[in-house]
């Protein structure tokens, strides 16, 4: 493993066919700005997050697909909820497909302990999450059996979970 991780511009620069994220946490970056403005009920700009639109429509016009499921508790938290509210803007509009998935939908399924990003389903990017949420460091592995159990957890919670344009959180 390589130990200085390279940022996700060049880790997506070199992907070819696909890259999806698995995210499995009820919260993130607590202290993440857009986040607060949002619970604080304050309008939030559009795009949400301009490079990160930028980024996505840049690589699905060269034919990457970005695919993102997320399997969340209900009723949803507050971050969660937010993720939710922001999904139309800040994914759709940039190119990503997003599917939902209720926890109590998820008994039977193996999943990894970690959120990651899989490219081409040959590297990993495992994100280690602090308990409240904050982003502690990510690691990245080109182990293919690693790869092959993330590309399958994926496709089992892709499978069973619901489009963002049909779930309604519960």
């Amino acid at each position: 493993m390589p130990s200085k991780i390279p940022p996700f511009s060049e880790l997506i620069a070199q992907t070819e066919r696909s890259a999806v994220h698995l995210e499995m946490r009820d919260a993130y970056t607590p202290s993440d700005p857009l986040f607060l403005e949002w619970k604080a009920g304050r309008p939030l700009p559009s795009p949400l997050l301009p490079s990160w639109h930028e980024t996505v429509r840049r690589h699905t016009a060269r034919g990457v697909m970005f695919r993102r499921a997320r399997v969340v508790s209900e009723p949803l938290s507050d971050f969660i909820r937010f993720e939710y509210e922001s999904t139309e803007d800040l994914n759709l509009a940039a190119g990503e497909q997003v599917r939902w998935l209720p926890r109590r939908q998820a008994v039977g399924l193996v999943l990894p302990a970690h959120d990651f990003w899989l490219f081409d389903d040959r590297l990993v990017r495992i994100h280690h999450f602090s308990g409240n949420g904050e982003i502690v460091q990510d690691e990245l592995s080109d182990d293919p059996e690693l790869a092959k159990l993330c590309a399958s957890a994926f496709e089992a919670v892709w499978d069973r979970a619901i489009d963002h344009e049909d779930y309604r959180p519960a």
